[in-house]
């Protein structure tokens, strides 16, 4: 049986757009009381007002989670303000548009690599204390298809990242499972968010249409958050119908 969320604390990283912003509001609608982090405060404003007028339920952080030090600092004024952690979702994350080999940079593989994968890392790290403490703590990584299998669309920066997070979702998983803590490596498919369009292939409107929403994964993060704590989600895999992979290879 799903549970309650009431009475649970959720952090949400890369809360102020697409996955993040959409985890946030539907933890928050089921009884979450929810902490917003992100690297710009009006998004997050954004994010705060569609979930409720009252700001008890909701914090922010303006908060880059590739700095290690940040990330803790941020992880002790979520525990110091609402008194726990219950589910961290890892979501922040980037790509670039010139991600091929042909035109990616030290800068550029650097960039995304110390937001997609070292800042997951610094954010689990900072949120275990809290979770051993209260043997019980949920970790949602916000994964990708392109973690799960091989994908030419991401670049090489982006599906090493997210590979590796595959890896660290493991790792939680066998090691703090003695510990109440369960992690689950989330994988979409295409989703229509902002990061879309940082794509050097532009795609048309008629082809966002047939990716999932933002509110689609959301779904997904609600439903892993609701599980009993005896039950852990290793990976949960999700992508649209029309997945443009399968009908490529179909022409």
């Amino acid at each position: 049986m799903l549970e309650s969320l009431s009475g649970k604390v959720a952090w949400v990283t890369g809360a102020g757009t697409g996955i993040g912003r959409a985890a946030a509001v539907a933890l928050a609608r089921n009884g979450a009381c929810v902490a917003l982090s992100g690297r710009r405060l009006d998004p997050l404003i954004e994010t705060a007002d569609r979930i409720s007028p009252n700001v008890d339920l909701v914090s922010m952080e303006v908060l880059d989670v590739s700095n290690a030090d940040s990330v803790w600092s941020a992880a002790d004024r979520i525990v110091g303000r609402h008194g726990r952690i219950d589910i961290l979702v890892n979501n922040a994350g980037i790509n670039l548009s010139d991600r091929h080999w042909e035109k990616i940079s030290p800068e550029g593989w650097n960039e995304v690599i110390r937001i997609n994968l070292d800042g997951a890392f610094y954010c689990a790290r900072a949120v275990l204390p809290a979770m051993r403490s209260q043997k019980d703590g949920l970790i949602i990584n916000v994964s990708s298809w392109a973690g799960r299998f091989y994908s030419l669309l991401t670049g090489p920066a982006y599906s090493a990242a997210k590979h590796g997070l595959m890896a660290l979702n493991a790792s939680i998983n066998m090691e703090e499972c003695i510990n109440g803590i369960r992690a689950c490596a989330l994988c979409p498919g295409e989703v229509w968010t902002p990061i879309i369009d940082r794509r050097p292939d532009q795609l048309s409107e008629e082809v966002k249409a047939t990716m999932l929403k933002p509110e689609d994964v959301a779904e997904a993060i609600l439903f892993v958050a609701r599980l009993p704590k005896t039950v852990c989600i290793n990976e949960m895999i999700i992508s649209p119908t029309w997945n443009r992979g399968y009908v490529a290879a179909l022409t």
